[in-house]
């Protein structure tokens, strides 16, 4: 399908921010809504406090009573890498701060569903805990919560997730968006959540005396950061500055060696140096090979790579699940090459698409969905429902939006329109899940459809690439590359910078059977290029211009560093 570029413009009314910020920096972060420099502040000081978190009071009571009483502590969590990091922080912390008796439940997204399910519930009942935590799950989990409590338990759920208008009755609920929070930043990912009671707990403790009179380290709940990075990043949360002070602190102790092995040993697996280490990296190297684990088997592995202390062994399960994440590409490769297929007429130009598109094989791996959902959204940029078999009777589904529709609201209010359809649901603005009813697929395809033509125009569905306008040739150098690497942490809603322009190819060849390698000159500057997965089979013999949408990066090679830019889009210019 056809893209094209718009640049983001800066409002009128948008002063510089400081004379001291290399230029281009500044007009990135004014690009990006910035209006002045307080908004910049990454430190710990700069953290929206806890207490205005609705429920955490609560959930701290319930927590020292638990450690005063000596009771057995269950975490639960969810089996992405939000989940894994929540999880790993959760047994950490409350371990560091006392707690003799915690452990954790892995559930399997095959056997038992998502969320707390009664099921769970029962497999926890095994362990007899006194006190059940969810982390990253547990805000739907009506059914589930109500059979802990019957169980004689108590129930703390941290989560992040949008809650319907029915709450569960737990014991304490922690949730920047149930109703009547106050929290400033509603974005915080599951993991995030997770810190904020910890660091509660502990200033509790501490004005308790808790530490000195238990002759007790207490602990510094800043070490954990790097988890929490972790798990915000790969969970693709929007990078408010509450969110981009937990990234760039956690991601300031990966870069100094105070991480967790197990971090280290995924960054290592994907071949990223913790020492230069980037949100990027997180999002791209240790997030997928985390998720693997819970993508395919279940979060175990994962879960038991972070908690380790010992660097061999974590590089151990991190090849394990590198392992893991190779299996998921190729099952991935192929349920994208079926799902591609079976559009093939609207590829072509052929037949009209939905503004909603639902896709469904019978082979396909539920654990993969999500993926699959994102690449072919990125195809034809509208929002996808991609669908795995659940059940003999039921589907599992994978939603991915696009900028400017609410995923999850999107499919409340199929729901409310369409009473029983959806079997359960939910999920963020721009990731959701469901279940229904195989017989239903269609009903539901036309009914999503149709939603989505109340919500968005055809124009909202248009593929545009928005960049930060044009680098002139003597910006192309090393020392803006450094720049915009420091300038971070990037991520969702605060994307990291892309520039477009046109360039002379001079020389190309193909590296990696699918890389396309560039030298391009602008002006008098030359500068290696790489384009991934992209060929030149189509181009033209001799050399030709391109057009290119690019990041400026810095390129460390048998440690020598040099400017490479990175293009994520190109067109051959005849």
């Amino acid at each position: 399908m056809s893209r094209s570029i718009e640049r983001r413009l800066i409002a009128d009314d948008a002063p510089t921010l400081s004379a001291s910020l290399h230029p281009v920096l500044d007009q990135l972060y004014r690009n990006r809504g910035l209006r002045s420099m307080s908004e910049l502040d990454t430190s710990l000081k700069a953290l929206a406090p806890a207490h205005s978190l609705r429920g955490i009071d609560a959930a701290v009571e319930l927590l020292v009573e638990a450690l005063h009483a000596n009771q057995r502590v269950l975490i639960v969590g969810d089996f992405d890498a939000d989940g894994a990091t929540a999880t790993t922080l959760a047994v950490l912390g409350l371990r560091a701060m006392g707690f003799a008796q915690v452990d954790f439940l892995v559930p399997n997204r095959f056997e038992f569903g998502y969320g707390l399910t009664p099921e769970i519930v029962a497999v926890a009942a095994e362990q007899a805990p006194d006190l059940l935590i969810t982390v990253d799950n547990g805000i739907s989990s009506i059914d589930g919560v109500a059979a802990a409590r019957a169980a004689g338990m108590q129930v703390l759920v941290t989560d992040h997730h949008l809650p319907a208008e029915q709450l569960p009755e737990a014991s304490a609920i922690v949730n920047p968006n149930q109703l009547g929070c106050e929290f400033p930043s509603k974005h915080l990912a599951g993991v995030g959540v997770m810190f904020y009671v910890l660091a509660a707990l502990r200033s509790r403790l501490r004005a308790d005396d808790y530490f000195a009179r238990s002759a007790r380290p207490e602990p510094n709940v800043a070490q954990w950061l790097d988890l929490v990075a972790l798990g915000t990043v790969a969970d693709v949360v929007a990078l408010d500055q509450n969110n981009r002070i937990l990234v760039d602190q956690g991601l300031r102790r990966i870069r100094a060696g105070q991480c967790r092995p197990g971090i280290s040993a995924l960054l290592r697996a994907g071949r990223r140096d913790p020492r230069r280490c980037v949100a990027s990296d997180l999002g791209f190297a240790a997030g997928p090979r985390l998720n693997a684990a819970g993508r395919l088997t279940d979060m175990r592995t994962g879960i038991e790579c972070l908690l380790n202390d010992d660097a061999k062994q974590c590089a151990r399960l991190a090849d394990q699940l590198d392992a893991l994440n190779r299996e998921r590409r190729d099952i991935e490769a192929d349920m994208q090459r079926e799902a591609l297929a079976s559009m093939q007429g609207v590829l072509d130009g052929i037949d009209e698409l939905p503004f909603g598109v639902c896709l469904f094989e019978e082979n396909w791996h539920q654990g993969v969905v999500g993926i699959v959902a994102s690449r072919v959204r990125e195809r034809v940029h509208r929002p996808v429902i991609a669908f795995a078999r659940e059940s003999t009777e039921q589907l599992k589904g994978s939603a991915r939006s696009i900028p400017g529709l609410h995923i999850r609201d999107a499919l409340d209010a199929v729901a409310v329109s369409n009473p029983g359809l959806l079997l359960k649901f939910g999920g963020h603005a721009m990731a959701a899940g469901l279940s229904l009813r195989d017989v239903d697929l269609p009903r539901f395809a036309r009914a999503f459809d149709d939603q989505l033509r109340r919500l968005l125009t055809s124009s909202d569905l248009d593929d545009v690439l928005r960049t930060d306008g044009e680098l002139q040739g003597q910006q192309l150098n090393l020392e803006l590359a450094r720049e915009l690497r420091a300038g971070g942490p990037w991520g969702q809603a605060f994307p990291e910078p892309l520039f477009d322009g046109e360039f002379e190819v001079l020389t190309r060849r193909i590296v990696g059977e699918r890389h396309l390698k560039l030298t391009l000159r602008s002006g008098a500057i030359t500068i290696d290029a790489i384009a991934f997965n992209i060929t030149d089979e189509d181009w033209p013999a001799k050399a030709c211009k391109i057009r290119a949408a690019y990041r400026l990066d810095v390129n460390d090679y048998q440690s020598r560093e040099s400017a490479q830019l990175i293009i994520e889009w190109l067109e051959v210019l005849i």
